[in-house]
């Protein structure tokens, strides 16, 4: 192998959203440094499912509306056009429900 062409491998910490340190080993930075993490595990909507966006009346709906008299069936009666409802909450929210549960 080649002399002195990989990255130094050392010890830094990582700080998490929520204020938790780990050490762990990386190639960042220099020893010692910190890496703090905008986006970790606790609070990314992926992982906890916080964010979420409820759309009523769906592809589905439209569907059945757009073909219904290929069926067969009678149309269905004009109704009021379908509303989206955006829930969100911030990470901020996450903890305070977190703590009342506690």
């Amino acid at each position: 192998m080649k002399e002195n062409i990989h990255p130094d491998y050392h010890d830094i910490t990582v700080i998490m959203t929520d204020g938790t340190e780990f050490v762990t080993r990386s190639t960042y930075g220099k020893k010692g440094d910190k890496l703090h993490l905008d986006v970790d595990p606790k609070v990314h909507p992926a992982w906890t499912g916080m964010h979420r966006l409820v759309d009523r009346g769906g592809q589905l709906d439209k569907f059945n509306k757009r073909f219904a008299g290929l069926t067969g069936k009678k149309e269905a009666k004009a109704e009021a056009p379908a509303e989206k409802i955006k829930l969100t909450t911030t990470a901020s929210d996450a903890k305070k429900k977190k703590k009342e549960k506690a």
